[in-house]
């Protein structure tokens, strides 16, 4: 490991023993950076002092600040500096990231440094380099003049990986600029907001994002079948609009359900009356599948002609199953290996520029951890907590819309495709 350099530290009658100057720059004012700066000193009992500020003289030009932050002890400025980091305000040395060696597969050195979802660099040979594969709960590991992340499981001996704090930047997400295409963005969570109004700033995300060559992904439980979804997500497969989905076993098994039987969990569709023996309808839809051989077998055989999976084959666009404890079954699709099934995930969210999650807060969190800050989340649920959970585990780009998901899909369906036909 090098060695960290000596702590600036000094002592006097009016000044804490252990300090530290650091510095941020970016949008400091109008993302409230800044005052989270501040507001994190006084939080672990701190002080500090403006040494230097510079603000930003247009909407695209940064500012600067330069702080000189005071604690009584060096454990709270180690807490104080990690804190900050993932602000953006880092040690304002102009040392190398420091490096350790693995010494066993899967096994860090102690004082690894987690990475977050925010753009990253690491100063290595004196020159800063940005991280790539951006993710949080990671390790950055550097070699040859590049530096990634990569996740505990995947750490292999002999591996160089960034420990400490220092010779690192983050750069956390800047407030959304464009007020007026992307405003709601920055709105966060309400179920005042009209559906139809939300409906309408997400299509000009999706339209934004396939306009810029960027993957539209959709994550969707199967309240998506419940609700009466399917239409509206099997027209935005079939308009171009989604370009991959991610899901679970269960999203799956009632989808193949109500393609073939009409019932979703043995409830019919058309009247939300319960079918007569329908409790075994979800076995005889993965029974179905099994004969088949897999979906794509029994869509290529006419076993199998509508409903999601089915427009997923015919527009050949990828779909991932993961599977869980609870699964029936599973389909012979579903990747009931959990390691394979994040992996598969992790790959089909490369490229992403956005992420609609539909009515699951476990797959919509763990798709969250693998994105980095600047990939847009659109999350709807009928329940507000959803999204406040997928934003509390530290996916903050992700915006909740309180709103019936097959509701939604078809008003979402509806003004993509009115709007590309014109």
């Amino acid at each position: 490991m090098q060695n960290a350099p000596a702590r600036r530290c000094r002592y006097n009658g009016s000044s804490m023993p252990f300090q530290e100057l650091v510095e941020a720059e970016g949008h400091l004012i109008d993302s409230h950076i800044m005052e989270n700066i501040f507001d994190k000193v006084v939080e672990y009992h701190g002080r500090f002092e403006v040494e230097q500020f510079r603000i930003g003289k247009t909407n695209s030009e940064p500012s600067y600040l330069r702080l000189k932050v005071e604690t009584p002890d060096e454990a709270s400025l180690d807490r104080l500096l990690h804190e900050l980091l993932s602000l953006g305000c880092a040690p304002a040395d102009s040392s190398d990231a420091q490096l350790a060696a693995v010494e066993r597969d899967r096994c860090a050195p102690e004082e690894f440094y987690s990475t977050t979802n925010h753009r990253t660099h690491v100063r290595n040979g004196q020159q800063w380099i940005e991280v790539e594969n951006q993710r949080m709960d990671a390790m950055v590991v550097v070699a040859d003049g590049r530096a990634w992340c990569r996740r505990l499981r995947d750490l292999r001996s002999g591996d160089q990986i960034v420990v400490g704090l220092r010779g690192i930047r983050v750069i956390p997400e800047s407030k959304e600029r464009d007020r007026l295409s992307f405003a709601f963005m920055s709105n966060g969570i309400s179920s005042e907001r009209q559906v139809e109004t939300a409906v309408r700033q997400t299509a000009e995300l999706v339209r934004h994002a396939v306009g810029q060559k960027q993957k539209v992904l959709v994550v969707a439980g199967p309240v998506v079948v419940h609700t009466g979804g399917v239409a509206g997500l099997a027209s935005l497969i079939r308009g171009g609009w989604v370009h991959g989905v991610l899901s679970g076993n269960a999203l799956g098994v009632h989808d193949v359900e109500a393609a073939l039987l009409g019932t979703s969990l043995g409830v019919r569709l058309s009247d939300g009356r319960q079918e007569e023996h329908g409790h075994r309808n979800h076995m005889r839809a993965i029974n179905a599948i099994y004969r088949a051989g897999g979906v794509r077998q029994a869509v290529e055989s006419g076993r199998l002609s509508q409903g999601i999976l089915y427009e997923c084959v015919k527009a050949g666009i990828p779909f991932v199953l993961a599977g869980s404890l609870r699964d029936d079954g599973p389909l012979p699709d579903t990747i009931t290996d959990m390691n394979a099934a994040q992996d598969a995930y992790a790959a089909q969210l490369q490229g992403a520029g956005l992420v609609i999650c539909l009515g699951t807060m476990l797959h919509s969190i763990a798709t969250g951890n693998m994105l980095p800050g600047w990939v847009k989340i659109v999350c709807v649920d009928i329940n507000p907590a959803v999204a406040t959970k997928v934003s509390d585990r530290g996916t903050g780009q992700a915006v909740g819309i309180v709103a019936d998901v097959g509701l939604f899909l078809h008003l979402l369906s509806k003004d993509l495709l009115a709007k590309a036909s014109v």
